[in-house]
C-alpha cells in the first residue's frame, strides 16, 4: 500500500490517535500485519514513523545481518530496533502512541497524520505547517539534487562492476 496525503487530528488525553479512513479502509491485517511499528524519529523537529507491521519486518530484515554487528550498524540497530514498538489498532481504529515516543519527539496533542510512500508520518501540525510554503518551493531543487546522486551512484556501480 502506498501512503499519500495528510489528515490534520488531535491526540486524546489517553495518547490514542485515530488513524484516517482513507488507510484503515484499505488495511489487510494478513497483507500489512495487526498493527504498526512506531519508530521516534529526531529528524524536522521530532516525528513518530508509522510502518506496517509487515512492512517494517520485511525493511529490516532487508539489510545485511551479523551476529555481531559493530561500529555504526550496531549503534544503529540498537537504537532502532530497540526505540521500535508494535502498537494496534483498536475496534475504532484508533492507536495508542507511546508516552515515552511523543516525549521523546516533543509530539504536542494539534498533529499532523502525513502519507509517506509506505509508511505514516505523525508530526507537529503547527511545525508542519510553518514549513509547507518553504518545502513547496524547494521541491524542484531537491528532486534535481536526487536525480544527481542516482546518476551519480548508477556511474559507480557501473565502474566498480567492471
Amino acid at each position: 500500500m502506498i501512503f499519500t496525503g495528510q489528515t490534520e487530528l488531535t491526540v486524546d488525553a489517553k495518547g490514542r490517535l485515530a488513524v484516517p479512513a482513507r488507510y484503515r479502509s484499505r488495511w489487510d491485517p494478513a497483507t500489512h500485519g495487526t498493527g504498526w511499528m512506531c519508530i521516534p524519529w529526531p529528524e524536522d523537529g521530532g516525528m513518530l514513523r508509522l510502518f506496517p507491521e509487515r512492512q517494517f519486518e520485511l525493511l529490516g530484515d532487508s539489510g545485511e545481518s551479523s551476529l555481531t554487528p559493530t561500529g555504526a550498524t550496531g549503534e544503529l540497530e540498537s537504537q532502532l530496533f530497540g526505540l521500535a514498538e508494535l502498537i494496534e489498532m483498536d475496534s475504532a481504529g484508533r492507536i495508542r502512541l507511546p508516552a515515552r515516543h511523543m516525549e521523546l519527539v516533543g509530539l504536542p496533542s494539534e498533529v499532523v497524520v502525513i502519507g509517506v510512500r509506505n509508511r505514516l508520518e505523525v508530526r507537529s501540525r503547527a511545525a508542519w505547517q510553518a514549513k509547507q510554503a518553504e518545502a513547496f518551493a524547494s521541491l524542484p531543487e531537491l528532486a534535481a539534487k536526487l536525480e544527481a546522486e542516482r546518476r551519480a551512484s548508477k556511474t559507480l556501480r557501473i565502474t566498480t562492476d567492471d
